[in-house]
């Protein structure tokens, strides 16, 4: 989008702006969050990685979970893939807990179990962008830093008034430049929490809260009337869709087979159950694991899935089988999953809505 007929406003100086930001903070900003209380670099940096790209309200119970099972960056590192994906569960977007896995072990393993206070050596740390450490380094170790999330991001578009998607790289980088500029030498752990709560309590996506704003007297977009328009949206793009059919074999002692995915990929390293064309390859890829044929094959009504870059249709396929085959398990990359007594895995979300239909009383299957 290309700026039309600004209307020119005498901008503040950055003393001014931080200033103004900071008075808002003391009297309305959010300081009773779960991990603004006992500020550790471990503890900030779980928070960051489960805030990027979800609400507050979701995280909080997530948070509370994690850390009272990982109290420190060693009991992670320490930790088996699967407990820390069965916390993640439903967290969405599973490559922040492998990364956040793997990064808790080069912590422990490259720097004696203490993060690096510096930006460079936090990006260094995998899953870690320059503005998740921009966040460790001012809220952890109270060093000047600038952050810019997706709150900052349209706190600064709408107030400087820049145009276009702030994933094109002349955007980013002009918001960039804007975020160092506007952020103090002095107070820079409350600045960064203070930003972000702005973007996230007062200039939301669709309806900013303008007449409450600390920054309305300057903010160019209000000043045009235009705020919604900021920042500039991501070109549409229509989603491919894919398809495919899940095998659920079930016992009737209450078994369901489940294999690990692969470590990339959709779903990476969660459990799930296998994928299969239709009916009739259900039937044969019983066959082919356990040499028994089941005693009904039942379709049932399918239901879509959508990631950021497709939609997946999904169509559950339930088998029953008159008991648990005793086979041999590729451990550890299958399993019978108990419903009864469900083990501690990291499950795709799909699949823990099914398995969850079918531990219930009265589960609706069609047959």
């Amino acid at each position: 989008m290309t700026p039309t007929s600004a209307r020119p406003l005498c901008m503040p100086s950055p003393e001014l702006f931080s200033t103004r930001v900071l008075a808002w903070f003391d009297q309305c900003g959010r300081k009773d969050l779960p991990w603004q209380q006992d500020i550790s670099p471990y503890r900030v940096w779980v928070s960051e990685i489960m805030l990027q790209q979800t609400q507050v309200k979701t995280v909080i119970p997530y948070f509370e979970r994690f850390i009272a099972t990982f109290s420190d960056v060693q009991t992670l590192a320490y930790a088996p893939e699967d407990t820390v994906l069965h916390l993640w569960t439903g967290l969405g977007y599973y490559a922040r807990a492998r990364n956040l896995h793997k990064a808790a072990k080069q912590v422990v393993h490259e720097h004696a179990g203490r993060f690096p206070s510096t930006i460079e050596g936090l990006c260094d740390l995998p899953g870690v962008g320059r503005s998740t450490a921009g966040a460790i380094v001012s809220i952890a170790f109270r060093q000047r830093a600038s952050i810019l999330d997706g709150n900052v991001k349209r706190v600064l578009a709408r107030y400087r008034r820049v145009s276009g998607w702030p994933g094109q790289s002349a955007v980013h980088q002009r918001l960039w430049d804007i975020a160092e500029r506007y952020t103090p030498a002095e107070r820079c752990a409350d600045y960064t929490q203070a930003m972000m709560d702005l973007g996230a309590t007062l200039c939301t996506r669709s309806a900013p809260a303008c007449p409450l704003c600390p920054l309305a007297t300057d903010c160019q977009a209000l000043a045009n009337g235009d705020q919604r328009d900021y920042p500039g949206k991501k070109p549409r793009k229509i989603l491919p869709v894919k398809t495919t059919c899940f095998l659920i074999a079930r016992t009737t002692g209450g078994d369901v087979w489940l294999e690990k995915r692969p470590p990339s990929g959709i779903w990476g390293g969660l459990w799930c159950f296998p994928e299969v064309d239709d009916a009739q390859t259900s039937l044969e890829r019983c066959l082919d694991l356990w040499g028994i044929a089941p005693i009904k094959v039942a379709p049932q009504s399918g239901f879509r899935h959508t990631f950021s870059h497709y939609h997946l249709d999904i169509t559950p396929i339930i088998v029953e089988l008159h008991t648990t085959p005793d086979t041999v398990m590729e451990a550890p990359r299958q399993l019978w999953y108990n419903l009864d007594k469900p083990p501690q895995i990291g499950l795709a979300a799909p699949v823990a809505s099914l398995l969850e239909t079918l531990a219930g009383p009265h589960p609706q299957m069609e047959y």
